[in-house]
This record gives C-alpha cells, sequence and structure tokens, in this order.
C-alpha cells in the first residue's frame, strides 16, 4: 500500500502557459498554406509589430532564444574588452560575453534585490571596459537611473538582460527602453513565451539592419555578405505560440499574481524567511517567487529535501552562482563577490504558475511552517 507521500501530486517549479489548442492548432492553417515556415514570414512580422507596442519598444529584433539575442547585441554593439556584470544569473548571460572573446568582470549584488550594487561599479571600471550588462533579478528592476548615470559618465553601453521582466513597468515605463538594449527571454517557463525564442529591443536606429543581418548569417541580399552572422531567425511557429499567448498574457499574470498574494498571506511573519518585496514604482509581472532562508530553523537544502519528500520541488535559483562553475575554474572565485554567495547558498524560488491551485500553495506554506 503507497504512504500519502507517494501519492501526492507532484509540483514543479514551473509549469508553461498555454492557449486554448483549438486557438493554436487554428493557427498554423495559414502556415501550411503558404509553405513559408521561417525567414521572417508574416506571423514573425506581425509578432514584432506587437510585441513593439505591448514592451512600449520603438524598435525590436526577434530572435530563436534569448541566449542568441544576447550574443548578438554584443557583436552589434562591437564590444570590446571587459564588460561589468553580475554572477547572480543564469548561465546564458555570462557565456554570451565570454563566447563573445570578452572578459566578464563580475559586481556583487544588494542584500535587498539582489541585483548589481550601483555602489561598487565604477571601481570595478578600467581603460579595457566597455559595456556594463545588468541583470533584473527574478523581476526586480535594477537601479537603472544610476547605471546610466554612471555609463554616461565612462562612455560606456549598457545592455540589460531583462529575461525576468517581460511586461513589467518602472515608473510607467517599460523595461525594454533601458539602456542601449534591452534582451528578452522567450523560453517556455518564462511568463510569456513562444516555445523557444526571444528579442532586442534596443535605443539606435542602425542598430535594427545590423541585427537582422547577424541573425540570417550576415546575408544583407542575394549579392552582399556584409558580417560573419549565424543563423538565429525565429520560425513561424513560435511566432504563432507568441501571438496566441500574447492574447491572454495579462489573464495569465493576473493568476500568477494571487498565488504570490496568496505565499506572502501565509509567509508572513515566518522567522528567517525573507520574502519578494516589490519596489515602489513597479508593476511587477510576478515570475518568481524567491525566499532566502537567513536564521530559518533548518538550512536552505534541508527545506529543498524536505520538500522534495512531497514532491514539491522548488529550484536553487541561482545556484551555485556562475564564478563557481566548473567551466570557469582558476579564472574567477565566489569569494570576490560575498552578497551574491550569501544569497545563492540560501535561496528557493518557490513553486510559480498561473495554473497554479491556491490551495496547493497553502500545502507548500504550511510544510514551510511545519519545518520552521
Amino acid at each position: 500500500m503507497m504512504s500519502a507521500k507517494e501519492t501526492e501530486k507532484p509540483i514543479l517549479v514551473t509549469r508553461s502557459s498555454l492557449p486554448p489548442f483549438e486557438e493554436f492548432t487554428e493557427m498554423l492553417k495559414p502556415i501550411w498554406e503558404s509553405g513559408w515556415l521561417t525567414n521572417m514570414g508574416d506571423y514573425h512580422k506581425e509578432l514584432e509589430q506587437k510585441l513593439k507596442e505591448y514592451l512600449g519598444a520603438d524598435r525590436l529584433v526577434l530572435f530563436t532564444n534569448g541566449h542568441m539575442a544576447l550574443e548578438m547585441v554584443i557583436q552589434a554593439l562591437e564590444l570590446t574588452g571587459e564588460v561589468i556584470t553580475t554572477p547572480f544569473t543564469f548561465a546564458s548571460t555570462t557565456h554570451a560575453i565570454v563566447r563573445n572573446g570578452l572578459t566578464p568582470v563580475f559586481c556583487d549584488i544588494n542584500p535587498r534585490d539582489y541585483t548589481m550594487d550601483v555602489d561598487k561599479i565604477e571601481a570595478l571600471i578600467t581603460e579595457k571596459t566597455s559595456a556594463i550588462l545588468p541583470v533584473h533579478v527574478y523581476g526586480n528592476i535594477c537601479d537603472v537611473e544610476r547605471i546610466e548615470a554612471i555609463a554616461r559618465r565612462h562612455n560606456l553601453k549598457v545592455v540589460y538582460d531583462a529575461a525576468h521582466t517581460f511586461g513589467e513597468t518602472y515608473n510607467g515605463v517599460g523595461t525594454a527602453c533601458f539602456g542601449d538594449a534591452s534582451i528578452f527571454s522567450f523560453h517556455a517557463t518564462k511568463v510569456y513565451h513562444t516555445i523557444e525564442g526571444g528579442a532586442v529591443a534596443f535605443r539606435e536606429e542602425w542598430m535594427e539592419h545590423r541585427l537582422n543581418c547577424l541573425k540570417n548569417f550576415g546575408i544583407v541580399d542575394q549579392d552582399h555578405v556584409v558580417w560573419v552572422g549565424g543563423n538565429a531567425k525565429m520560425n513561424e511557429f513560435q511566432a504563432a505560440m507568441g501571438l496566441c499567448n500574447l492574447r491572454h498574457l495579462e489573464d495569465e499574470i493576473t493568476k500568477r499574481r494571487r498565488v504570490a498574494e496568496r505565499y506572502l498571506e501565509n509567509l508572513d511573519g515566518v522567522k528567517g524567511l525573507k520574502l519578494p518585496e516589490y519596489r515602489p514604482g513597479v508593476k511587477p509581472n510576478y515570475a518568481y517567487f524567491p525566499v532566502v532562508f537567513d536564521g530559518f530553523a533548518r538550512t536552505r537544502d534541508q527545506v529543498f529535501d524536505g520538500l522534495g519528500a512531497h514532491q514539491i520541488h522548488p529550484r536553487k535559483y541561482f545556484y551555485p552562482l556562475i564564478n563557481d562553475f566548473q567551466c570557469y575554474e582558476g579564472r574567477f572565485s565566489s569569494k570576490d563577490t560575498p552578497v551574491a554567495k550569501y544569497i545563492a547558498d540560501r535561496v528557493l524560488t518557490l513553486p510559480l504558475y498561473a495554473d497554479l491551485a491556491l490551495e496547493d500553495v497553502d500545502r507548500i506554506c504550511g510544510l514551510l511552517r511545519e519545518m520552521g
């Protein structure tokens, strides 16, 4: 006979939102009829325009994923030397810098919202620095005003990894409008997705032509190849999913908000838990629910294992820190970013997605309270 724990329904850290099946399949008919599957077809063009409108971006180019969007915006801006960034992020952020032959310089994070500590940026600037690449973490928007001021003083480019902040605004301005460029990921686990996909929103008009060339092998036309580009085009099936999901996005965010609010209600006052706080002026998208176990009765890893025993699977996100990755062994060390190391050793992102039942949130919180 199975135990109660064995019969409990597994709850993963995230679950992809999907439109009604019939809605998506109806979108596929024109693709079949035209035979135009990729190379900037009708759906691609329509999605690009609708995303500009939704994000408040004047200029935007779609990509097959967020990582290639970041690699190619670095190439388009012709960055050189060193790029100041954060180790408290997904692997893609740093890999894109390194794969472009540049050197990441890690700035520590602040303990309030886990974004780049702006007080520590200028000490890292050298004659080799060409850009700052901050990350909006868990939907927490960086101190964009101070970063912009620092960049102007030192004549540096600013590229934001905005993968966590799709649809968010700060004082009424969308995150697509900050810096010289902002990249978005439309991976299946994100608040908004195109199965796989990504985009770059950017300030300067000239970048549109260059980015479109770079994502298509550097080809300008049949007779001219002017850049050493790659293949990073979004296909029509991805764009169709993106158009469907965009129609339902506000409802999805509303459902996510209810889940986040339920967590906050249940976990308020639990000793040793640092819960998310939303910065004044920010309209959040409720992408993640990070909890830092600092002074809690059990360690983060003990909580992780304890929830796992009940088929509940949070994520140690971000752990390990990028400057502790094996592929960078001997080059970087988390000792240089102690705040980021401290948070990485103590943080869990709890399950959060639009269709997560509130009674499941209650069960997760009940188990946390028992462990506390």
